[in-house]
């Protein structure tokens, strides 16, 4: 059965679940949702997931949402290789930061809300909320890193904690907020960079513009 992942290109969210199917090995078609132009309100997405959100997972027979639980699913039915570290101190460590990002950082400055903040009081802050909130988000995420073991978040391997920080440090750098200054998540944005996973999953390759320009070199 075909694996089938819903997604908007640069949603942190869905780079999370690439980021694992690439670490997993699992192959899956890619059915873009643009976020920009509203699809995620459709009819036709609606019937996937009423929370009208990406992404969304199809695989056995399932169509799975929430971008942890499907990481969760993808480690309860495919162990291999495993997306927490051993032991229950360290899984537990590495759950907190992958939430802390998913759950605390990232619902504050998505599409909807930073709409919100700019119909109120302008596109300057939106800017200024988003930057202040990633700022202080990765700041305590650093925080939560200084003690773990390297070079990924949470020893030699790539943990749930990597694929929620990858796509947040993009949107760092997006919004213009400098993150030199945090030498633990520097260190694991560096060991990611030189992971085929990470590689193979990153917003880049899935830019609609970029996507359109290789079609065209191939004609």
């Amino acid at each position: 059965m075909t694996v089938r992942l819903h997604d908007y290109w640069r949603s942190s969210a869905s780079w999370r679940v690439r980021i694992a199917l690439a670490l997993k090995g699992i192959a899956y078609d890619r059915v873009p949702v643009d976020l920009v132009a509203g699809d995620q309100r459709g009819a036709g997405h609606l019937a996937l997931n009423p929370q009208g959100l990406v992404p969304v997972l199809e695989i056995d027979g399932l169509r799975l949402t929430q971008s942890l639980a499907i990481l969760d699913y993808l480690d309860d039915t495919r162990p291999l290789p495993p997306l927490l570290p051993e032991g229950a101190v360290a899984r537990a460590q590495a759950r907190a930061v992958a939430l802390a990002i998913a759950c605390e950082i990232h619902p504050v400055s998505n599409l909807a809300v930073l709409a919100r903040v700019e119909a109120l009081a302008g596109p300057e802050a939106r800017a200024a909320w988003n930057r202040d909130n990633i700022a202080s988000g990765l700041t305590t995420v650093e925080a939560m890193l200084a003690a773990t073991p390297g070079p990924f978040c949470h020893g030699g391997a790539p943990s749930m904690a990597d694929c929620a920080l990858i796509p947040q440090l993009y949107n760092a750098a997006r919004w213009g907020v400098a993150t030199a200054d945090l030498p633990r998540i520097t260190a694991i944005a560096e060991a990611c960079a030189n992971h085929p996973a990470f590689a193979a999953a990153h917003a880049d390759n899935f830019n609609p513009s970029r996507e359109a320009r290789v079609m065209e070199d191939q004609r």
